[in-house]
């Protein structure tokens, strides 16, 4: 099963949020819905990169990796070939493997 590092955007404020899931539409879905006390007060949020990792600890060490990075960094990461979420429509969003509730 693949792992996924996530950016998420705050429609209210442009603020980045950093985190990785096994599943990040669900993870999405919990930062909109208020269920996470860092997120809950810059709602709505949207995503706007993906990145799929195979291995957990690749997931875990790239999320601290970007942890503290800038938002030009994020620019640049968000239009770069790495973001997967760019393949697919906002309709489609992830690959099938994605659409489990867990």
């Amino acid at each position: 099963m693949p792992f996924y590092f996530y950016l998420i955007q705050s429609e209210t404020e442009g603020t980045f949020y950093k985190g990785s899931s096994e599943n990040p539409l669900q993870r999405l879905q919990q930062h909109t819905d208020g269920l996470s006390q860092y997120t809950s007060a810059k709602r709505p949020w949207k995503l706007v990169f993906v990145e799929e990792l195979p291995f957990k600890k690749e997931m875990l060490i790239r999320e601290k990796k970007l942890k503290h990075r800038n938002v030009v960094y994020f620019a640049k990461l968000i239009g770069g070939d790495k973001n997967i979420w760019s393949n697919y429509s906002p309709v489609l969003t992830l690959p099938a493997c994605c659409w489990k509730v867990y």
